[in-house]
């Protein structure tokens, strides 16, 4: 019974956001302890904290282009367009168009992207996270990486995984771009 109320969750999540679940009924089939830490994972996943839902969505999906550039990043790029982050914010984001971003969510990018490479430079930047958004800012950012990152990991473990693509946002469809230490624009 538990296991069809899940299913239908999942069935939900997959028409609200063209998003193949697949992955994830195979581990509520297979194993429905596993599948509700997995769940724990999601609790993990949307805790914001205080800070506001663009440098939010900056950190998420920054980190889920740093694994994966297919379904997953589609995804939050769905769910950054839900939660009213503008268009050509997203695309921003997308595109690492530093240039396009207002200070606090490029701050972000950037911050994300250097903890991601274990670069010493996200200390200095780390000081300025705290400085905007406190502890609790800092904390939802670094849940907001560490979570982004578990399910490319899991759908490639699962065979579930998907070659890099494009990603729509709106009527624009857009390779994400990598992290590189060269600086962009």
């Amino acid at each position: 019974m538990i296991k069809t109320m899940f299913n239908k969750i999942l069935l939900s999540m997959k028409s609200r956001y063209n998003y193949d679940v697949r992955y994830m009924q195979d581990i509520l089939n297979a194993d429905l302890m596993a599948f509700l830490k997995l769940m724990g994972c999601q609790i993990m996943s949307s805790h914001a904290g205080n800070l506001p839902t663009g440098p939010l969505f900056a950190a998420r999906l920054r980190a889920i282009i740093w694994d994966d550039c297919g379904p997953c990043t589609q995804l939050v790029v769905n769910m950054a367009l839900e939660a009213n982050i503008e268009p050509r914010i997203v695309r921003a984001i997308v595109d690492r168009d530093m240039a396009q971003l207002p200070a606090d969510i490029a701050l972000v990018v950037e911050f994300t992207e250097r903890v991601l490479a274990h670069d010493p430079h996200a200390n200095e930047l780390r000081k300025k996270v705290v400085s905007l958004w406190g502890q609790k800012g800092l904390i939802a950012i670094g849940y907001s990486i560490s979570s982004s990152r578990v399910y490319p990991a899991l759908k490639y473990t699962l065979g579930y995984g998907d070659t890099c693509h494009k990603v729509n946002v709106h009527d624009l469809s857009l390779v994400p771009r990598q992290y590189s230490d060269a600086p962009q624009n």
